[in-house]
């Protein structure tokens, strides 16, 4: 349920609505737009929604009462019409700028770090990606440099000034990867741990949640509901492929995802199609049409030199590739960037040379 107070409702209007809220066992929670708030409701409203709803759409100050019928409360559009803008380090994310985070998939050393970041902010990087603390399929593979690396990792920060993004896999690692790292990344394989998002949610940092490569729209929103329930209304998600039956591609990238989220949700949706395609040569093509479909960014690895990584070599771009698809994608950005966030809502007649088509 979501009570939408009206524009010029006092503080002592939408107090006695939280008190009313507050008889019942249910607990409010406030969104404040631009010229109104709104109060979404959790907790189990069933019992009792027929007599709440006749009593709050009463009360003074109360424009309307709508209940709510998705499972995901806090991250639907419904209880938070506006978009969220994530800000960090004077870097903004989901406010119509593009967002591009690049970096390497794993922090292999100080120099080459460093290296890489000055690269690619150089090119158009705005937040600096780089894996510290790193889930491998194979226990024999490279797990990452942990905390040594996260100090590489904040150091370059310091160099190229861009925010950071990091991995976090557990919930003793929060921490010391917020201390570290700007925003904490929760991967694929973590979408539904609940004590790490919950974890997460109580760390005071902004929060990447990556869709699992099983799960349903449904089921990742109602993960980001675990960490904005937490008390973090601060998350971006992304879009890194799922798992279907195809082999030639590391997952299948679903595009629909964006425009889909941007409908039901208010938080930003950026696209990692490093990890949707596992291939080189298919991550500018997949990076373009994410942009195109309106993703607010996308998250890229990038390696001084690909072939000597010592994990996901064959993702990564080069400095020079990078450079190359960072240019193409801001061009694009500028063509689409004033389409609507959420197509469906604003959905009208199609002019097509000086026609409507429907």
């Amino acid at each position: 349920m979501i009570i939408v107070m009206a524009m010029g409702a006092t503080e002592q209007e939408a107090a006695n609505v939280r008190d009313q809220l507050h008889q019942y066992n249910l607990t409010p929670h406030d969104n404040y737009g631009t010229q109104r708030v709104v109060i979404a409701v959790l907790g189990d409203v069933a019992p009792v929604r027929d007599l709440l709803m006749g009593k709050l759409s009463v009360m003074p100050g109360v424009e309307s009462v709508t209940p709510i019928t998705r499972p995901f409360k806090l991250t639907s559009r419904e209880s938070h019409p506006e978009d969220t803008v994530i800000e960090v380090l004077g870097t903004k994310v989901g406010n119509g700028s593009l967002t591009i985070m690049a970096g390497p998939c794993s922090i292999e050393g100080r120099d080459m770090m460093i290296e890489t970041a000055q690269a690619v902010a150089k090119a158009g990087a705005t937040i600096l990606r780089g894996g510290a603390f790193k889930p491998r399929t194979s226990p024999y593979a490279f797990q990452g440099l942990g905390i040594e690396g996260l100090t590489y990792l904040a150091e370059a920060s310091k160099v190229t000034g861009l925010p950071t993004i990091t991995e976090v896999m557990e919930p003793s690692q929060v921490e010391v990867v917020a201390k570290h790292s700007d925003i904490l990344q929760v991967g694929t394989r973590n979408m539904q741990n609940y004590s790490l998002l919950t974890a997460v949610g109580k760390a005071g940092r902004p929060v990447m949640l990556k869709r699992g490569y099983g799960a349903t729209i449904e089921e990742w929103l109602m993960a980001a509901e675990y960490i904005v329930s937490s008390g973090n209304p601060h998350v971006i998600l992304c879009e890194r492929g799922i798992r279907t039956f195809e082999t030639y591609t590391r997952n299948t990238l679903d595009l629909t995802a964006v425009p889909l989220l941007h409908h039901l949700t208010h938080l930003p949706v950026v696209v990692d199609p490093s990890h949707a395609t596992g291939k080189r040569w298919l991550v500018k093509p997949m990076a373009l049409a994410a942009v195109a479909a309106g993703a607010d960014g996308i998250m890229v690895e990038v390696h001084p030199d690909p072939d000597q990584a010592r994990s996901d070599g064959e993702q990564s771009l080069t400095f020079d590739q990078f450079a190359d698809m960072a240019g193409a994608l801001y061009k694009i950005h500028e063509e689409v960037r004033t389409l609507s966030k959420d197509p469906f809502a604003m959905a009208g007649p199609i002019k097509v040379d000086g026609a409507s088509k429907h």
